[in-house]
């Protein structure tokens, strides 16, 4: 039988809306970041979760950092750095 899972988390800071996606179905696993500011998306970034973390989350097992290397930085123009 395949492994599902998915689970998400809302955080508020501020004005500034943040949402962290972990979703896994079968053998094949992301996670996902989107920034939410003033009801409009200013950033989204999704990337495969490795073989080791898919094994620790199929344990049941927290993963500290696990959202830090997906940058949260949405470029470099002016126009940008003044939404984040």
């Amino acid at each position: 039988m395949p492994y599902h899972y998915k689970n998400v988390q809302h955080t508020m800071s501020g004005g500034k809306k943040t949402i962290r996606k972990v979703e896994i179905k079968a053998n094949r696993g992301t996670k996902s970041i989107c920034h939410i500011k003033k009801g409009k998306k200013c950033f989204e970034k999704t990337k495969r979760l490795s073989n080791q973390e898919l094994q620790l989350i199929r344990l049941g097992k927290f993963i500290p950092g696990l959202f830090n290397d997906i940058t949260t930085s949405p470029g470099k123009t002016r126009k940008n750095r003044q939404m984040s």
